[in-house]
């Protein structure tokens, strides 16, 4: 249960509506109890009526004793009917509190997961899959509120129910309340033996249905590849396979949790026959009266349901507590990318990079080395090399998707782990090389990082004007209503880089960063593009990474990246007369284009 301590703050959050649910708990046990109370006078009123009933046979009255035996039997009736409609009522009530808290729990929960996703470092979705991270705030989520709606409210039933019952079967007679719950500590036994064979095999559950979710996930979102390869039939029986795996876990916990049924009817049953025997013999001395004998039957048979539920509660509990577990692994790991608190501030656009040198957590592969460099506002910077060559790297650190292991990245002469974070990516526009659509419309992913007060159809077209999209959108269905699909599957490569362009630019950025955001475009788009960008991008910071070089931009300076290190830095004058890695690289692209061309 301390691994359950978490959701503590959550019960105590909603701590009146789990009282006001206990109070209802205690009322409808309290007519629960009332009710076999009822039916002992009852049974006791008949067998004595029954023994009278000889003495006005072949009488006068003998009509009149039987009219009044049955408005008795029905007074008794409706008394019992009054007493389970009062019992049903509270239970509802019990049910409105108690269930409902744990739904709001399990909303609380959902945010504080997803809002904790949000705060997690790139390295963190690199170590994890979507599909572990899908299946801890839905599956292990849903059997936490379990927890704490259905496994709280029987358990508390439970107690009071027992304690209610027990009480009122020692005021009538404890000898036989005492064989009555004598098979009870058997019970208790067999439920702590089978507890940690049911948490151990919760947890291997819950992993193999992470990774059952990881594989779905995958292979929708790569139904393109499986289908160009033709492998659906493998695909098919890869999954059927992990899905036996899964089906032979949960049956071999399903196997386990039925030893708990058996068990308790068949102690539930010898109560009963206790009951009969001993609370027999008693009836023979005197001791107690038939009525009793019905009123502890009654009792038993009003246990069964909450003494049977034990053990698929603990059921409840140790899936929980396995849920819990992996849920707690992820809120507690506390993102490499500490968010300052400072107030938000304007950048002019000065970057420079200080003695960069920068190491991929996840991999261990060093991608920068000792890179210095510094850009003044409203300057023009190319980064250029080979994949894998380091830059690529340079954007994800100016916008914090990382912080270096060596060295500072400056803006405005301030190291960037010294700013708002926010305020920061707010006022950089940048493009990843590897483009992101959501399943909205064109407009709604163009203006994706505006506050909703600041969104502007004519700034939305303006940008989409600037990153030469403004036509394609216009032929579109429905234009900038249209409907992208799931990572923009209705459009062309071309097109959703475009439009990722266009949503850097809709910004108005102090800062653009450009990271190979042109390949999917053919030479003529990219010269609209660049044309456009050309006015766009005067008097704003940019830098540009790419592997080939536009001809068209006059950038301020060149920087050459191989292998994590600046090889060569200049304009491209200095480069073309220096003949070296930048030479042999503009030479190639010269030819190449001239082939094509040709």
């Amino acid at each position: 249960m301390n691994k359950l301590r978490s959701i503590n703050k959550y019960l105590y959050k909603y701590r009146f509506r789990l009282a006001i649910g206990i109070f209802f708990i205690a009322l409808s046990n309290g007519f629960g109890v009332l009710s076999p109370q009822v039916v002992r006078h009852a049974v006791d009123m008949i067998t004595t009526e029954i023994s009278y009933n000889q003495y006005f046979v072949d009488t006068g009255l003998e009509t009149d004793f039987i009219r009044h035996f049955g408005k008795t039997i029905l007074l008794f009736g409706l008394i019992v009917v009054v007493l389970a409609i009062f019992r049903g009522l509270f239970l509802f009530f019990m049910r409105q509190t108690i269930i409902v808290m744990s739904r709001l729990i399990e909303y609380d929960q959902k945010n504080e997961i997803y809002n904790h996703y949000q705060k997690l470092d790139l390295d963190f979705y690199k170590r994890n899959t979507t599909g572990d991270l899908m299946s801890r705030i839905t599956e292990d989520v849903s059997r936490v509120r379990m927890y704490s709606g259905p496994a709280i409210m029987y358990t508390i039933n439970l107690l009071v129910l027992f304690m209610l019952v027990i009480f009122t079967m020692v005021r009538v007679n404890a000898e036989l309340t005492l064989y009555t719950i004598l098979p009870l500590p058997v019970l208790g036994l067999s439920i702590f033996f089978v507890n940690g064979i049911i948490e151990r095999k919760s947890e291997a559950i819950q992993r193999q249905l992470s990774f059952l979710t990881t594989i779905s996930q995958e292979s929708f979102s790569g139904i393109r590849v499986i289908k160009s390869y033709v492998q659906e039939r493998f695909m098919n029986a890869y999954f059927s396979g992990e899905c036996e795996k899964y089906k032979m876990k949960t049956l071999d916990l399903a196997r386990v949790e039925a030893v708990y049924f058996p068990i308790i009817f068949l102690l539930v049953g010898l109560s009963t026959v206790l009951t009969i025997f001993i609370g027999g013999l008693q009836v023979i001395e005197g001791k107690i009266t038939p009525g009793n004998i019905a009123e502890f039957v009654i009792y038993i048979n009003m246990l069964t349901w909450p003494i049977a539920s034990v053990g698929w509660v603990m059921a409840l509990v140790q899936r929980a507590v396995a849920s819990q577990k992996r849920i707690d692994e992820f809120l507690n790991i506390q993102p490499s990318i500490a968010f300052i608190h400072m107030p938000s501030s304007e950048i002019r656009g000065s970057v420079e990079f200080q003695n960069v040198s920068f190491t991929y957590p996840n991999t261990g592969i060093q991608a920068l080395k000792n890179i210095s460099f510094r850009v003044s506002p409203g300057q023009r910077v190319a980064v250029i090399g080979r994949t894998g060559s380091g830059k690529s790297s340079l954007g994800q650190l100016l916008v914090r998707m990382y912080d270096p292991e060596v060295g500072s990245v400056l803006i405005d002469g301030k190291d960037v782990r010294a700013i708002n974070l926010f305020a920061l990516r707010r006022q950089i526009g940048y493009v990843s090389q590897d483009v992101f659509l959501f399943s909205d419309s064109v407009f709604n992913n163009i203006a994706f990082g505006l506050e909703t007060e600041d969104v502007d159809s004519n700034n939305i077209k303006e940008a989409a004007t600037y990153a030469s999209v403004d036509r394609d959108i216009l032929d579109l269905p429905e234009k900038y209503e249209t409907m992208v699909g799931e990572r923009g599957v209705t459009l062309s490569g071309g097109q959703k880089q475009r439009i990722s362009i266009a949503r850097a630019l809709v910004k108005d950025p102090k800062i653009v960063v450009f990271d190979d955001c042109l390949s999917a475009v053919d030479a003529q788009t990219e010269i609209n593009i660049l044309g456009n960008l050309n006015e766009f991008l005067k008097g704003r910071t940019t830098i540009i990474i790419t592997h080939r070089i536009f001809s068209l931009f006059n950038f301020d300076t060149i920087i050459v990246l191989d292998d994590g290190e600046i090889i060569e830095q200049g304009t491209h004058e200095s480069l073309m007369k220096g003949q070296g890695a930048y030479y042999e690289l503009y030479e190639k692209q010269q030819i190449t284009e001239k082939a094509v061309a040709g």
